[in-house]
C-alpha cells in the first residue's frame, strides 16, 4: 500500500507503524464515586476494552490519537440498553447523579460527535451504546414504510426488510457500521444524489426519549402544522434526547437500472454538464462528478480526466429515455460517453465498470484512510454545498487555501474533489486532501489544513457541512453561519428537554460550565 500511495500521490510515505496495543494503554480509573444501581448493573460496563473503544469516533484526529495510544478522556461507564425503558432509566440516573451522557450508535462520527466531553461539573461520563436496539419492528406495505429501532446498523436494516420485499435505500459511506439513529441525529447524506439526498427525505416520524419524557411525532406523509417536530430531532446530534425508533420510507429493490460514464476535457465543462443534468428534472439516483485526481486515485477511468457517473433505478419502469437524455445533456457540454449508456432489467447490479469501481472505492475509502494513517499520511475529507453561481469562486478559493497550506507545511500534497449530490440550485462538492507529515506533527498539520478549508468554505458562501454533522469539530464555524438567535433557540430547547444539561454537552452548542439544576 505504501508503494501504491507513493506512486499515486507523488510523495514518499513513511514505513508503516502499528497502533498502540490495548494492554500498553495508560488510562485513568473511572471517576464516578458511585456504581450503577443494581437495576442497571447488568447493562453497564467499565472494562478497559469498552472504555477505549467508546472514546473516539472515526475522524482523522481520532485515528491518529488511537495509533499513538492517547486516551485522556475515556468514558467512565459504557451502557448497553436493551429496551426503551432502559434508555429512560439510564437518563434518569445520569440526571440524578449529574453524569454526562453521550449517545453512541455505530461510532462513525468524523466530527467529534461521540467523543466524551470534559467532565468539569459532572461526576463522570456515560456512553450509551444503542446497538442492542436493532429490530425492524413493523412494516406497512401499503404505505411503503417501516418502523425501525434507532440502533439498527445499515446492513441489518436491509437484511430484515428483505423478508418483506423492501429496502431502505440510504447508503452513506459508513453504511456497514452506522445506525439509523445516527443517520437521523446527524442528517446523514445517503444513496440518492438528487431529490432524496438526505435521511431527512426518508423519515416519516421519529420517537426520541428525553430526560423530560418521550418525544414522538405524528406519523403522516406531510404536514403544514407549525414548525416540524421532526426537524427538531434531525441534526440534533444527541443534545435533546436518544432516538429509539423511527418510521422511514422504504421501497422495493430496483428492478430496472441504467448507467453511463461521461468524460470531460476540463473540470469547468464537467460542472456545466452536471448542472444541465441536475436542472432537467430527470432525478438520477447517481449523478457524481469526479475531478481528474479523484478519478485517478479511485481507478475510475483509464484516463485521468473529469468523469461523470450517471445512474438511474426504478422498481416500476425501464429507464432508457432517462439515461439517454442525461447523456445527451452531458454531451452537449463537451462530455464523451465512449461506451454508451447501459441498461439492465434485473435485480442485479448494473454492469458499468466505472460505476462498480467507484462503488467499491467508496465503501473501501475509510479502510484505506486507516492504512494511510499508519504510513504517516495526513488524510482527511471535508464537504460543503453552495449555489451554482458561487461554485467557481468557492472551488478556486478552497484549492488555493488548502494547496498553499499543504505545500507550506509539508512541501507536497494532493487535493481532489468529487461532487456527491446535486440540486437544481446548487451542488455539494466533497474534497480530500493528502500530504506527508514529519512524525509527531500530524495533528498540528491537520488542524491548520482543516481551519484553512473551513475558513475558505464560509468566506465563499458555502456551508460548513453538507452531511457530516457539526459535532464539536465544526461548532465554531457552525455558529458563524447561523442566523442571529439560533443558538439561543437551541439552548432554550435543550433547557426544556434536558434541564440538567447531561446529554452530549459541547456538541452543536458550547456546553454550560455547570450542568443546569
Amino acid at each position: 500500500m505504501g508503494q501504491w500511495a507513493s506512486a499515486v500521490l507523488g510523495f514518499e510515505v513513511h514505513p508503516p507503524r502499528d497502533p498502540a496495543p490495548l494492554d500498553s494503554l495508560v488510562i485513568r480509573e473511572p471517576r464516578m464515586d458511585t456504581l450503577p444501581p443494581s437495576s442497571l448493573a447488568d447493562i453497564c460496563s467499565s472494562t478497559r476494552l469498552d472504555r477505549v473503544t467508546h472514546s473516539y469516533g472515526k475522524s482523522y484526529p481520532d485515528l491518529v490519537r488511537g495509533f499513538l495510544g492517547r486516551y485522556p478522556r475515556p468514558p467512565d461507564v459504557v451502557a448497553r440498553p436493551q429496551t426503551e425503558s432502559d434508555v429512560a432509566a439510564l437518563l434518569d440516573w445520569c440526571g440524578e447523579r449529574k453524569i454526562a451522557c453521550v449517545p453512541f450508535g455505530g461510532g462513525t462520527s468524523v466530527v467529534g460527535g461521540v467523543e466524551p466531553p470534559e467532565a468539569s461539573g459532572y461526576s463522570g461520563v456515560l456512553t450509551m451504546d444503542l446497538k442492542a436496539l436493532n429490530q425492524v419492528v413493523e412494516v406497512d406495505p401499503l404505505s411503503r414504510a417501516a418502523r425501525i429501532q434507532g440502533g439498527t446498523l445499515g446492513p441489518e436494516i436491509n437484511r430484515q426488510l428483505a423478508g418483506h420485499g423492501f429496502e431502505l435505500r440510504c447508503f452513506p459511506q459508513s453504511y456497514r457500521y452506522s445506525s439509523l439513529g445516527g443517520w437521523i441525529a446527524t442528517r446523514a447524506g445517503g444513496h440518492y444524489a438528487t431529490v432524496r439526498t438526505h435521511i431527512d427525505d426518508l423519515v416519516e416520524s421519529v420517537r426520541m426519549v428525553t430526560p423530560r419524557g418521550v418525544w414522538e411525532s405524528r406519523r403522516v406523509p406531510g404536514s403544514g402544522a407549525g414548525p416540524s417536530p421532526d426537524r427538531m430531532v434531525l441534526g440534533s446530534e444527541g443534545i435533546f434526547g436518544v432516538i429509539t425508533e423511527a418510521w422511514v420510507r422504504v421501497v422495493p429493490p430496483p428492478r430496472f437500472r441504467a448507467s453511463a460514464t461521461v468524460q470531460f476535457p476540463h473540470w469547468a465543462r464537467g460542472i456545466d454538464g452536471l448542472r444541465a443534468v441536475a436542472q432537467a428534472d430527470l432525478a438520477p439516483s447517481n449523478c457524481r462528478l469526479l475531478d481528474a485526481t479523484e478519478a485517478r486515485i479511485n481507478g475510475v477511468a483509464g484516463r485521468p480526466v473529469p468523469t461523470l457517473l450517471l445512474g438511474f433505478e426504478s422498481d416500476d419502469h425501464p429507464l432508457d429515455a432517462w439515461i439517454e437524455r442525461a447523456v445527451a445533456l452531458a454531451a452537449g457540454n463537451g462530455g464523451v460517453c465512449d461506451r454508451g449508456p447501459r441498461t439492465r432489467d434485473s435485480a442485479e447490479e448494473a454492469s458499468d465498470p466505472a460505476a462498480n469501481s467507484w462503488r467499491d472505492a467508496f465503501f473501501e475509502g475509510p479502510h484505506l484512510r486507516d492504512v494511510l494513517v499508519s504510513l504517516g499520511v495526513v488524510v482527511d475529507t471535508f464537504e460543503t454545498a453552495c449555489t451554482w453561481d458561487r461554485f467557481a469562486e468557492l472551488d478556486a478559493s478552497v484549492r488555493h487555501a488548502v494547496g498553499e497550506t499543504m505545500h507550506r507545511l509539508c512541501g507536497a500534497g494532493t487535493l481532489s474533489c468529487r461532487v456527491t449530490h446535486v440540486y437544481p440550485d446548487g451542488l455539494a462538492p466533497y474534497y480530500t486532501f493528502l500530504c506527508p507529515s514529519p512524525p509527531g506533527a500530524e495533528l498540528e498539520i491537520w488542524a491548520e489544513l482543516k481551519k484553512a478549508a473551513s475558513d475558505a468554505l464560509l468566506a465563499a458562501g458555502g456551508t460548513i457541512t453538507h452531511h457530516h454533522g457539526v459535532g464539536r469539530m465544526h461548532r465554531e464555524h457552525y455558529a458563524l453561519q447561523q442566523p442571529a438567535g439560533m443558538e439561543a433557540v437551541l439552548r432554550g430547547a435543550k433547557r426544556e428537554l434536558d434541564p440538567r444539561g447531561v446529554l452530549n454537552p459541547g456538541v452543536l452548542i458550547p456546553a454550560n460550565r455547570e450542568p443546569v439544576g
